[in-house]
């Protein structure tokens, strides 16, 4: 079927011939985003983006014998503005004899805005979802543009985010969502609506300084564009270059997993670390990110930081080094790589850690992620002449304890009632842990998110607090254990 030309056919009848429409059948065509016949589900929220996206496929459903179902969602956070956008999409359908589907969520109210637009933002997608299985539609179109796309870039490219995160929006997604108008900009969409004297509403919440992508948009993408008139058209291409570069290399670290990882019983999968330190950096990183992934209930990303915290203790650490993460347990053990459930039950092998009854049990040196409070925590021994040598001064995130005043097992947990320890500075006077909190005014619920460095003959170290008075090194240490704790980002890549 030659779709180009059924569609300017029609259009040379009707006397119009808009750019913007040869533009979007262009953009179907190559990225193959649907095919005549099919039911698209339309995301319209009454802005130009949407308004014209649906104009657009109106035109289309005729020769493309396309269905359409509109679907708005009304969440209610601009009070009468809200009503008035859907007041207006519900005109705008009706007027078209097109079928609207009107949802109105309740979302719990957030103390961050951010937080707001992000559970508005899923339970709009989850809910267009959910929608087109029930009506049987082939895919889900929303009005995203060139513009859109150059926002994505900046906002992630200034949050330090790898090739994924630079190669911006897809056309399609793997949930069916498609993105017609990507490359399209949004003068061109504003060009077209005052064309065509088509309507459509305005969203206030766009122009408030305090979202991150309002600022980007208002802000400094103009200032970009006085330097590089066309910068939203090189963002957009660059993006598509990115994205096809990434996809090449996703590819890639498929067939590694396939190759390399070894899968076990209960969620463990293993890596002979020899393979992986001959491997590029790149493709390194990619790995641990795949294999991590697999833990995360959401299968997001890790960090950047976190990836690079695996990476480094798989390249240097020695055999017993292990990382906590928030869905994973990484050990070393010699010449393989262990990647565990973090509330998994599987049984230990000799040498490597274990999570038990909240506990993590350690093997010196160890390297570990603690996930409630996004702390590093790394511990190993050293003669008390060489860690005294380090020129690093001892600190509440810096501790040396005598390794002759303790055994093992050691084990990090949290805090549990009737803890007691016996606070350096204290003159050899214990105390209860619940008492130091309250001196410290820790709120409760922080209470049990806090590590602590347990020895058999008790607390070593409130981390990155206090120490245990009982543990400390004196003139006659001549071994010791070294404790170091460090913040970790939390934010995603």
């Amino acid at each position: 079927m030659d779709v180009d030309g059924t569609v300017l056919r029609l259009l040379s009848r009707s006397g119009s011939r808009p750019a913007l429409l040869s533009q979007l059948v262009r953009t179907v065509r190559q990225q193959q985003l649907f095919h005549p016949g099919h039911h698209i589900l339309v995301a319209v929220s009454g802005g130009p983006d949407s308004i014209t996206l649906l104009a657009l496929l109106h035109r289309l459903a005729n020769p493309w014998r396309l269905t359409l179902t509109v679907v708005h969602c009304n969440f209610g956070l601009r009070g009468a503005e809200s009503d008035g956008d859907e007041s207006f999409v519900s005109s705008f359908c009706r007027e078209r004899h097109l079928p609207l589907v009107i949802h109105r969520p309740k979302l719990a109210k957030r103390r961050q805005n951010s937080s707001l637009q992000a559970a508005a933002r899923k339970a709009r997608y989850d809910f267009m979802k959910q929608l087109a299985r029930e009506v049987g539609a082939d895919s889900i179109a929303v009005g995203h543009t060139a513009n859109d796309q150059a926002e994505t870039m900046l906002m992630w490219m200034l949050r330090g985010a790898g090739m994924a995160g630079l190669a911006g929006m897809p056309y399609v997604r793997e949930d069916r969502i498609i993105r017609p108008l990507l490359t399209s900009t949004r003068e061109e969409v504003l060009a077209y609506l005052e064309h065509e004297g088509l309507a459509h509403r305005l969203d206030s919440s766009n122009e408030k300084p305090l979202y991150h992508r309002n600022r980007i948009r208002s802000e400094l993408l103009p200032v970009i564009t006085q330097l590089v008139p066309a910068a939203v058209r090189v963002l957009q291409r660059q993006a598509d270059l990115l994205r096809e570069d990434e996809q090449y290399l996703e590819a890639i670290t498929t067939t590694l997993v396939r190759e390399l990882v070894n899968q076990g019983p209960e969620g463990v999968q293993r890596l002979n670390r020899q393979a992986v330190m001959e491997l590029p950096v790149a493709l390194q990183r990619r790995l641990v990110r795949a294999i991590l992934r697999t833990y995360e209930e959401d299968r997001n990303a890790s960090t950047v930081r976190v990836v690079e915290l695996v990476r480094r203790v798989l390249l240097k650490g020695r055999s017993g080094a292990q990382v906590l993460l928030k869905g994973a347990i990484v050990s070393l053990d010699q010449g393989s790589v262990q990647f565990s459930p973090a509330g998994g039950n599987h049984k230990e092998e000799a040498g490597l850690e274990h999570k038990m009854s909240g506990c993590l049990f350690l093997s010196v040196p160890s390297t570990m992620y603690w996930a409630r409070t996004n702390q590093q925590i790394d511990v190993q021994h050293m003669a008390r002449r060489d860690a005294e040598r380090g020129g690093v001064a001892l600190s509440t995130e810096r501790v040396l304890f005598d390794a002759d005043r303790y055994s093992e097992p050691l084990l990090v947990r949290s805090w549990r009632a009737g803890d007691r320890f016996f606070p350096q500075g204290m003159k050899g006077k214990s105390k209860k842990l619940q008492d130091f909190f309250t001196d410290r005014k820790i709120p409760r619920h922080r209470r049990e998110n806090i590590p602590l460095l347990v020895a058999p003959e008790g607390i070593l170290w409130v981390v990155g607090m206090r120490q245990d008075e009982r543990f400390i090194v004196s003139h006659k240490t001549t071994s010791c254990l070294v404790g170091s704790v460090s913040n970790r980002a939390s934010e995603k890549e």
